[in-house]
């Protein structure tokens, strides 16, 4: 008997050129890691062009350790395919528990001068932030 994969997190791709977007909504849990993880790698395998991943994470509701792996994962295959890793629209409690573990600059350092597709990454990260008077940081 198969189990149904879990309902508290949903995934929303938006692609855009040499850009993929994935939105976030709900839990990044032990439950759902893969979820994301597996989206995630199957974008970057499906792209081999691809310049930036966007996680925007404006709908993430509780992350826990497996959520945290989950992201350190994604770090290290985009960093292995050549590709920015933006973790957009962070919630308060994302940026403590980055914090916390001694992950923020890792998982948020900007791209260093210079760096291929940094000054475009400025102009258009705007276009992928919505505004609420309630998001974190």
């Amino acid at each position: 008997m198969t189990t149904p994969p879990p309902d508290h997190l949903r995934l929303t791709r938006v692609d855009t050129g040499d850009r993929v977007r994935i939105e976030l909504d709900g839990d990044l849990d032990h439950d759902t890691a893969d979820l994301l993880v597996n989206e995630a790698t199957a974008q970057l395998s499906a792209r081999p062009g691809l310049g930036h991943l966007y996680l925007h994470c404006g709908g993430l509701g509780m992350i826990d350790s497996m959520g945290l792996s989950a992201l350190l994962m994604i770090s290290r295959r985009t960093t292995a395919a050549g590709v920015r890793l933006h973790l957009e629209d962070r919630p308060a409690n994302l940026d403590r528990i980055l914090r916390l573990t001694g992950t923020f600059d890792h998982l948020t350092a900007p791209s260093p001068t210079g760096a291929a597709g940094d000054s475009t990454y400025e102009e258009e990260a705007t276009v992928f932030r919505p505004t609420r008077p309630d998001a974190g940081t």
